[in-house]
């Protein structure tokens, strides 16, 4: 199936819809997926994007923008993911939980404005990854139409450039809460540092940038990832040095930079202990 193929594949799913709520991120897929139901639906599609202290306030004006430049409807709501405690306990399925805060929300959202359906941006590159949320989403019985469309983020990307949409070629992006290793607590406290962080490292040019938050008895660690080519301006001795001030002025006690670059996940399984264990190892204390 070719990719214009695949385009068609899509909008015919989402025309038999009649009409959509769309889970609205400002990411690549759900701006292409919000485009696309706008252009298919025109007003009986609506974008909802979700206010949290996970989401980047940059983020959050970043996609308000592209969807008022396209003449994207959309509504922004509240959800309550940080007032349940099996979500900030982040265990291994953490975003099951935010997808069920999310889906929550747009439930009666959609049943307030006749929306048939409400759909989401997992694409088919998404399949056999660790992806709670899916779950939530099958309870709820929220659809997937780029997965379905049989569309991968590569094909998503293409077409977003054919469709001028700036996030053709905008950097992966997961919520902040990522950033915190497995079953370590994830609070608001530690998303702002986390978020100020990776503001520091993109507004000094380097384009895919993750900073892992690890609490050590001694405070708090950035564990610094960008991208394996960038690795060598991030290691120069002064830009080294004015990102470790920098960050040291949000509050971590330590800065290092992860020499394996960036890469999805890198916290999955990973536990605060072990962390700590590695730093003191290599500092040659027992």
């Amino acid at each position: 199936m070719t990719l214009e193929d695949s385009y068609a594949r899509l909008q015919d799913i989402i025309r038999g819809y009649g009409s959509c709520l769309v889970a609205y991120s400002g990411g690549v897929d759900s701006v292409f997926l919000a485009r696309v139901a706008h252009d298919v639906l025109g007003d009986r599609s609506l974008a909802a994007i979700a206010d949290s202290p996970s989401l980047p306030r940059r983020e959050l004006a970043e996609a308000l923008q592209v969807a008022e430049q396209f003449g994207i409807p959309v509504r922004v709501i509240r959800t309550g993911e940080f007032g349940d405690p099996s979500y900030l306990s982040n265990p291994t399925n953490r975003c099951y939980f935010c997808k069920h805060a999310l889906f929550t929300e747009l439930t009666p959202l959609a049943r307030e404005g006749r929306f048939a359906v409400i759909a989401y941006g997992e694409n088919a590159s998404d399949a056999g990854d660790h992806r709670p949320g899916a779950q939530a989403a099958t309870e709820y019985q929220v659809r997937a139409p780029l997965k379905e469309a049989g569309l991968s983020k590569a094909d998503i990307r293409a077409l977003s450039g054919r469709l001028g949409l700036p996030t053709a070629d905008k950097p992966q992006l997961a919520c902040l809460s990522s950033r915190i290793p497995t079953g370590e607590a994830v609070t608001p406290e530690k998303l702002r540092m986390v978020e100020e962080a990776e503001y520091t490292l993109r507004d000094l040019g380097f384009h895919d940038v993750r900073v892992r938050h690890h609490e050590l008895k001694q405070g708090g660690l950035a564990r610094i990832e960008v991208g394996s080519e960038e690795l060598p301006r991030l290691t120069s001795p002064e830009l080294a040095r004015t990102v470790a001030e920098r960050l040291r002025s949000l509050g971590y006690a330590q800065v290092t930079v992860d020499l394996l670059g960036y890469r999805r996940g890198s916290t999955n399984g990973v536990t605060p202990g072990t962390i700590e264990f590695r730093v003191r190892e290599s500092s040659g204390t027992a």
